[in-house]
């Protein structure tokens, strides 16, 4: 698989939505945790990488950090990986790189109005072309001013690292949303992966066509095609395959899939542990036979 958004969940109650919207781009997008180190997430060989949201602040003692490592990963092709930090992220991430965030006078929840804000010069983008200054250039295009965008935080950015500027603001979010004027790296405090942000799957569409430069051609269908030719690979012409079958999702998927590389060479072992729901031990036997 040549194109992936890797997604470092932070955790969010919308890192879910964030694949999912990347996937409804025709982006291929999988879900790590943030403790992954960069040298496991450089190995993954990523077009772009997402920063989820959080429910924590950087400043408390069990918060997660963001490894500077992150911020120089390099694609095969020698150009900057672009990143794209949402509300945890976005913070993470100013953090890092020496920017203020504060505790807001009053947590912000609930829709606000985006507007944007033209930039004072050129950014960077991920395929070694430079956007344009209106307003984050590629990140909102087709985006409407004064669109509806959903806020969920505490934390807010005060001052911007050294070679950030604010692309984007609400009412109560003077920095809603920021880019680097050196590196294809973003972030919005918003969350454009919910729905009740408008236009947020255009800006998260945007963020893996236009910065990543992503092709937009994968589907479901060329997942399982993929995921079924290297089963076969790894498993051979002659070898057998026995599966844990539980019934429920993750197990069945994984039977669908072997059964449709390797055939009857797939045994499933079902186990009545005695604890399980009524009728169940014999409705998965009818499902799966």
């Amino acid at each position: 698989m040549s194109e992936r958004i890797v997604i470092l969940d932070f955790g969010s109650q919308y890192t879910q939505l964030i694949a999912r919207r990347v996937r409804e781009a025709g982006v291929f997008s999988e879900i790590h945790p943030c403790t992954l180190s960069a040298d496991e997430v450089a190995a993954l060989q990523p077009s772009g990488l997402i920063l989820s949201g959080g429910p924590l602040s950087v400043y408390d003692a069990e918060a997660p950090s963001l490894q500077p490592q992150l911020l120089e990963l390099e694609r095969g092709d020698g150009t900057p990986v672009p990143v794209l930090g949402i509300c945890y992220g976005l913070q993470a991430m100013a953090h890092l790189l020496g920017g203020g965030v504060e505790a807001a006078e009053r947590r912000e929840f609930g829709r606000a109005d985006l507007t944007r804000v033209a930039a004072s010069g050129e950014g960077a983008s991920g395929n070694g072309t430079i956007d344009d200054d209106s307003g984050g250039g590629a990140l909102f295009d087709g985006v409407p001013e004064g669109s509806t965008v959903w806020m969920s935080h505490g934390d807010h950015l005060t001052t911007l690292p050294d070679g950030y500027e604010v692309i984007a603001r609400t009412t109560n979010a003077p920095v809603a949303a920021v880019r680097s004027r050196r590196q294809p790296h973003y972030g919005v405090q918003f969350h454009p992966e919910v729905v009740h942000t408008d236009y947020g799957r255009e800006v998260l569409e945007n963020f893996a066509l236009r910065i990543c430069g992503c092709e937009g051609d994968w589907s479901p269908a060329s997942f399982v095609e993929e995921q079924v030719a290297a089963i076969r690979e790894q498993v051979g012409e002659k070898a057998h395959v026995m599966l844990g079958l539980s019934g429920g999702v993750d197990s069945s998927v994984a039977a669908a899939l072997i059964s449709k590389a390797v055939g009857e060479r797939l045994h499933c072992v079902f186990v009545d542990n005695g604890v399980l729901r009524k009728n169940e031990f014999a409705e998965v036997q009818e499902a799966f036979r």
